[in-house]
């Protein structure tokens, strides 16, 4: 059993990561094996996430007066959060991946740039693009016009190279 010192160093590591985290997926683990549990650290630590397994009342405790708080109160049962200051798409793929691989795994709550989500909008942000995606098709878009006028300028000055190379080839042109 913990002593006091020890509790409070874990509500004040709890506390703060609820502070600083802008997404944080609460989820149940009931059955997961050692080897699954690891798996998933694992998984969550690639998509630049962190894991915890939290005690409900000191999650409760830790998240008052914080925007996350209506996410992790009136938990029952064994919980984790996954969180992440990071790209919230790429931890709920991550999650959602490996939560179809091992259905003990499942959603609660969810918290994502300062709101709480339902379960079903974990899956919907799971199956949007990621930052990076979003951003090569943005920068396509802008680039798109660009590339255009510079094709439209070149055809000008490859047109009329192409007609006098044929007037030459004709002996078009008198000398």
């Amino acid at each position: 059993m913990k002593n006091k010192v020890d509790k409070q160093k874990d509500f004040e590591a709890i506390k703060k990561a609820l502070e600083e985290s802008q997404n944080v997926f609460v989820s149940g683990f009931d059955k997961l094996t050692v080897a699954q549990d690891y798996e998933l650290r694992k998984t969550v630590r690639a998509a630049g996430g962190r894991y915890r397994v939290l005690k409900n009342t000191l999650a409760e405790k830790a998240s008052e007066g914080l925007p996350v708080a209506g996410a992790v109160t009136g938990l029952k049962g064994m919980n984790s959060i996954a969180y992440t200051s990071g790209d919230p798409v790429a931890l709920a793929k991550a999650l959602v991946g490996y939560a179809k691989a091992n259905p003990t795994f499942t959603f609660k709550a969810g918290f994502v740039e300062g709101r709480v989500v339902e379960v079903q909008s974990i899956n919907d942000l799971a199956n949007m693009p990621s930052k990076e995606q979003i951003y090569a098709q943005l920068l396509y878009v802008i680039n798109a016009p660009a590339q255009k006028l510079v094709t439209a300028i070149n055809g000008v000055g490859r047109n009329l190279a192409v007609v006098v190379d044929q007037g030459v080839k004709e002996n078009k042109f008198n000398q």
